[in-house]
């Protein structure tokens, strides 16, 4: 039986280029033109395809190989000389054995025909695009003339493998509550689950299965911060201006909307490749109502002092908390802030407010023994929490988005955040 080596043929300017996939595997019946592997360079992805028909006998390239021109790529066998073998076979053969040995080939032959198909029908920026994802792209029905899969056949993909990883684990849990009643180990008691977290349960659940999730934490130095706010005094009374921490965190944080465009955005256009920058600054506060959690907005937050955000922070919360805040008021946010230092913690991984892209998440201060003008003194320190869309903010935009934040809360800056 003769064999055939194929190599790579002349490719222009690709010289030591990356072998990125490999899409035969030995034992593989080949047709001419099948794609055998792909090459990428700094400028494109390339597809080499087989100019023979036949078996492949031994694969001599790897994903991750650097080729060149005349590079071996694999050894084929002669399908020819294997079919007039076939063919010479004595007519006594039964025909049921004939059937037996060729139907596990034309199957091998179909199964490989299609995975080809579905790779071979798409660009290369869309494979690479499916790679950046984790996507196996020959999973992916493509939409286009010939099933050729484009962007949006693999988002939908995506979309759908997260549906269906919900989908099995509500029906594993149903079958889990099927197997026994509560009620069998003790007393129990059925309550309805309050309407408020009723409806902004689907709202979590798709920002938890939709937004791909990250989470900064930090400190921030509010020693001089606390120290002013504290001595707030009523200019004609003399008495003390009680100002709530959160308002001086909500100035921080649209002073670093400015500086940071991309986290006052929404992507809910993404299947168009656009993004929404939003030129307002409407600033979230969650709010822990006895029917649950409710995100009402301090409107145009840029434009008002501290005293009167600290006024309206009171009103928003009382309007939540006796369920006569207008729906309107939850919806067209900038970015959210969500306390607990009221209750209690420090550090935790809060649910990004889609559809937008970040939300903070503040913890109780403490007192603490840090290194501060070159030694060791007792400062107030603030502990924060950044989640956001990794889609949108890359890891050393929050990084550098929270060092913003504590600057803003440090040394100095809160006199100019109670303008």
């Amino acid at each position: 039986m003769s064999e055939i080596e194929i190599k790579v043929p002349n490719i222009g300017d690709f010289k030591g280029v990356e072998v990125i996939e490999v899409l035969v595997s030995e034992g593989q019946t080949l047709k001419k033109n099948d794609p055998l592997i792909t090459i990428e360079s700094d400028k494109s992805s390339v597809e080499i395809p087989s100019n023979f028909e036949g078996k492949i006998k031994t694969l001599k390239t790897k994903v991750g190989d650097k080729v060149s021109e005349g590079d071996l790529i694999l050894i084929l066998e002669n399908t020819n000389e294997t079919q007039e073998r076939v063919i010479k076979k004595p007519v006594i053969e039964k025909e049921i054995k004939k059937t037996q040995e060729i139907k596990p080939e034309t199957q091998k032959i179909s199964t490989n025909q299609n995975k080809v198909f579905n790779i071979s029908s798409a660009s290369p920026k869309v494979r690479k695009f499916a790679r950046e994802l984790g996507v196996d792209i020959n999973q992916v029905a493509g939409s286009e003339r010939k099933g050729r899969v484009v962007e949006r056949d693999i988002k939908l993909y995506v979309a759908s493998k997260s549906n269906n990883q919900v989908n099995n684990e509500n029906k594993n849990n149903e079958k889990i509550k099927q197997e026994y009643s509560h009620s069998e180990f003790g007393e129990v008691e059925i309550k309805d689950i309050p309407r408020v977290k009723k409806l902004s349960s689907k709202y979590l659940m798709n920002s938890w299965t939709t937004i791909p999730h990250v989470t900064n934490h930090d400190e921030a130095d509010i020693t001089e911060m606390e120290n002013f706010r504290n001595s707030l005094t009523d200019i004609y009374s003399g008495e003390k201006v009680k100002i709530t921490p959160l308002a001086f965190i909500i100035k921080a944080l649209v002073a670093s909307l400015k500086k940071f465009p991309n986290f006052n955005s929404s992507i809910d256009q993404l299947e168009t490749g656009k993004m929404t920058l939003k030129k307002y600054y409407h600033i979230g506060i969650a709010v822990d109502t006895p029917n649950g959690l409710m995100v009402p907005k301090i409107r145009n937050a840029n434009n008002k002092k501290i005293s009167l955000i600290s006024k309206e922070l009171k009103e928003v919360s009382e309007l939540c908390r006796n369920l006569k805040i207008d729906k309107k008021e939850l919806f067209g946010g900038s970015m959210t802030i969500t306390s607990l230092g009221g209750i209690g913690g420090s550090f935790f991984t809060p649910i990004i407010n889609y559809p937008e892209v970040a939300i903070l998440g503040v913890g109780r201060s403490q007192k603490k023994n840090v290194f501060f003008n070159g030694k060791f003194q007792v400062r107030t320190m603030l502990p924060i929490s950044l989640s956001y869309d990794h889609r949108i903010i890359d890891g050393a935009e929050a990084a550098r988005f929270n060092n913003d934040i504590k600057e803003n809360l440090g040394k100095n800056f809160a006199y100019k955040l109670a303008v």
